[in-house]
């Protein structure tokens, strides 16, 4: 999924004019900017984002996961900030601090979505960005995501998703303009079972990207 997340994030901070100009076509665009991975796990979003000179902050609620991120930084020699906590904690220490917040498959695991964009706002600079990739709520998700990714072919231990806890793009959009979140692009993506390569495609109905923007000097304070 990599082979997607990187370029919406690398693209959107390009697109947004955050990267500067003799940064965008080094091998380090994203040199000098903050970025906060939200449910980081073992790394692999968060270690892609710092090759490319980010200063990323990785933050996630299981220490096991964040021990081995930790690890796994250490082998590669790469600095990452790895920390134990949950986005509404650590908005509250890390007001306006990022110019960039990820979360990728969290939101549809999250039960107070609106907390969860409220916190996710509250972190950001004003102008920016927010990257989500997640599952949208139709029936299309319910038969091949949850149904036969985790109960016939087994990629993810059965349970792992809810159909109900997941979010269609309209709904989410909406929640983020309600918390000064400017919708700029939404995308599908594809997953290719016989090639396992992700690409992306029009549809929504089963995974898809969202990129919004803070709106610049307004947000919700602390």
């Amino acid at each position: 999924m990599n082979n997607l997340r990187v370029p919406l994030v690398r693209n959107g901070l390009i697109k947004q004019g955050a990267v500067s100009k003799e940064n965008i076509n080094s091998f380090t665009p994203l040199r000098g900017l903050f970025i906060l991975d939200v449910g980081c796990g073992g790394g692999i979003l968060s270690e892609a984002l710092a090759l490319l000179g980010a200063k990323v902050t990785g933050i996630d609620m299981d220490p096991k996961v964040i021990e081995l991120a930790k690890f796994h930084a250490q082998q590669n020699n790469l600095s990452i900030d790895y920390r134990l906590s949950s986005i509404e904690e650590h908005a509250m220490k890390n007001v306006e601090k990022f110019d960039a917040v990820v979360a990728s498959e969290v939101i549809e695991h999250v039960k107070d979505k609106v907390q969860f964009i409220d916190a996710c706002e509250k972190s950001l600079k004003p102008s920016g960005s927010i990257f989500l990739t997640t599952l949208s709520k139709t029936i299309f998700t319910e038969m091949i995501a949850i149904h036969l990714f985790e109960n016939v072919f087994n990629f993810l231990p059965k349970g792992t998703h809810q159909i109900e806890d997941c979010i269609e793009p309209e709904q989410l959009q909406k929640l983020l303009e309600n918390n000064c979140l400017q919708t700029k692009e939404i995308r599908g993506m594809f997953y290719n079972l016989f090639t396992n390569e992700w690409s992306w495609c029009l549809p929504t109905c089963i995974f898809y990207s969202l990129h919004a923007v803070k709106s610049k000097g307004i947000g919700n304070a602390l």
